[in-house]
């Protein structure tokens, strides 16, 4: 190979390269379509399943769920998470799909309501048995 075809491979491939991290470069500063607010994002959402996980902790802690409440009432938040996994797996989060996952956010709501406040406790646990003298 010459000298001339060398510096011509040479530049071919730096022309080539400069191309290459130019159109990264575009592509890195264009927002993610969910980081730009797009349907697909859901905030109020993931911010009322918290609120709602976080009252069924209380009510464990409290004592006002027993085991088996629970386990209900978490299965139920469950299925609310896969609900809204697949609403979002298209990039977009339709206004039906929308109103669906505060349907069953409100009858999971009610339910935990309900479940706190029955006459159902969870046991406490035994107090130690006094030392023997």
């Amino acid at each position: 190979m010459s000298i001339i075809a060398m510096h011509r491979f040479a530049a071919t491939l730096t022309l080539a390269a400069v191309a290459s991290l130019a159109s990264l470069a575009a592509q890195a500063q264009s927002p993610a379509p969910a980081a730009a607010g797009s349907a697909a994002a859901t905030p109020r959402i993931d911010q009322r399943q918290a609120n709602q996980e976080r009252r069924i902790d209380q009510g464990v802690a409290s004592g006002q769920l027993t085991r088996r409440e629970t386990r209900r009432l978490e299965a139920q938040q469950g299925r609310i998470d896969r609900v809204e996994d697949r609403a979002r797996a298209d990039g977009k989060v339709t206004a039906g799909e929308r109103a669906h996952i505060t349907r069953m956010q409100n009858r999971a709501s009610a339910n935990i309501a309900g479940q706190k406040h029955d006459a159902q406790r969870r046991p406490r646990a035994a107090s130690a048995p006094a030392a023997a003298r």
